[in-house]
């Protein structure tokens, strides 16, 4: 029995850990809104749309039902009009070239 307590509190633990580091990396986003997605996905091949839609997946894995605007406006800390009228830029011709070579679109 105290096995399985310590086991509990290991998850809970490590559960608290992950969840701090992902409203850490949801607030490194917010400070660095000059990074535009089109470069995230470019550089690491994820970005905040990603992130809303894995978000979105795991409330409904939790069985709670969230729909993809909310879970973006959770990830962007707004809504997403107001965060691309505010913070993004057209992307540029070479932007578009390495996401379609790195998409194969």
């Amino acid at each position: 029995m105290a096995q399985s307590n310590t086991d509990a509190d290991a998850l809970a633990k490590q559960n608290a850990i992950e969840a701090a580091v992902f409203r850490r990396l949801l607030q490194h986003f917010a400070e660095r809104s000059d990074v535009q997605n089109i470069d995230l996905m470019n550089l690491s091949g994820f970005c905040r749309n990603c992130l809303s839609k894995w978000y979105m997946a795991a409330a409904e894995d939790q069985g709670v039902a969230i729909d993809y605007d909310a879970a973006r406006e959770h990830v962007y800390g707004m809504p997403y009009d107001d965060w691309k009228a505010q913070f993004q830029k057209p992307a540029t011709a070479e932007q578009i070239a390495e996401f379609e070579k790195n998409n194969k679109v």
